[in-house]
């Protein structure tokens, strides 16, 4: 487990670097909830659904970590592109445990990002429900940067193009942002629609994060962990298969 841990710490560290690329990665989700909170919430509670910056942040913090977390796979590519992954890859270590120390190290930064969005929205007006579903918030972030950071090591396993990578990425990550319900109440959509936020993996984490950060969960807080539970575990054990099978 100490290669996990280095490698785990190498992830943040590398991050953390770039204070550019810190600030860059906080412009759209802060410019999503100004503009889409102050924009719709009179709309929104006109409509008697509330207050629309107490539904909107568990969204915006979703989409931040779902941003930050899959753009981890990008990594993988560019270490194989720079020869770094051949030097990871010779350690005294199974390719597993890199790929759990890769897989932690960029949820870490996902979820790290997520909190300063939501603390940045305390001066937006938001506000807490509880201590004690806050501290469950994180573990649906944790879930939720868990989940998507294996996706995108998974996908970058395969490919050895950062461009087709960051192609696959806009052609994933969008509909699965949007189509989650982190910005629209699900009640009351189309059933096609519905069948499709339900396929969608983010769906169960926005309503985690809105469980408990809002007190508004549309399928419930336990069958939201239980789902994202299973869908992390898959996508760890196809993300180490895939990983195990890089050739540098």
């Amino acid at each position: 487990m100490i290669e996990v841990y280095t490698l785990w710490l190498r992830q943040i560290k590398r991050y953390y670097r770039s204070k550019s690329r810190i600030l860059g990665s906080l412009g759209q989700p802060l410019l999503f909830m100004l503009a889409l909170g102050f924009g719709f919430g009179p709309i929104f509670q006109k409509a008697g659904q509330g207050n629309y910056m107490q539904f909107l942040v568990p969204g915006i913090i979703s989409m931040s970590i779902l941003f930050m977390a899959f753009s981890s796979g990008i990594e993988v590519i560019w270490d194989r592109q720079f020869g770094f992954l051949k030097e990871t890859l010779v350690a005294p270590a199974s390719r597993f445990q890199i790929m759990l120390g890769k897989t932690l190290g960029g949820a870490t930064v996902a979820v790290a990002q997520g909190i300063i969005v939501l603390l940045l929205s305390l001066f937006v007006g938001f506000k807490f429900p509880s201590a004690s579903l806050t501290i469950l918030a994180f573990v649906f972030m944790f879930m939720i940067a868990l989940l998507f950071a294996a996706l995108g090591i998974a996908i970058a396993s395969v490919l050895e193009d950062m461009h087709g990578f960051q192609l696959i990425m806009n052609f994933l990550v969008m509909p699965i942002f949007f189509l989650s319900g982190a910005l629209f109440p699900l009640a009351g959509l189309p059933k096609a629609i519905l069948i499709i936020t339900a396929i969608d993996p983010l769906s169960y984490g926005v309503d985690g994060l809105r469980g408990t950060l809002a007190g508004a969960a549309h399928y419930g807080l336990m069958p939201d962990f239980l789902i994202l539970a299973c869908i992390v575990a898959v996508l760890m054990a196809l993300g180490s298969y895939l990983f195990s099978k890089i050739q540098v």
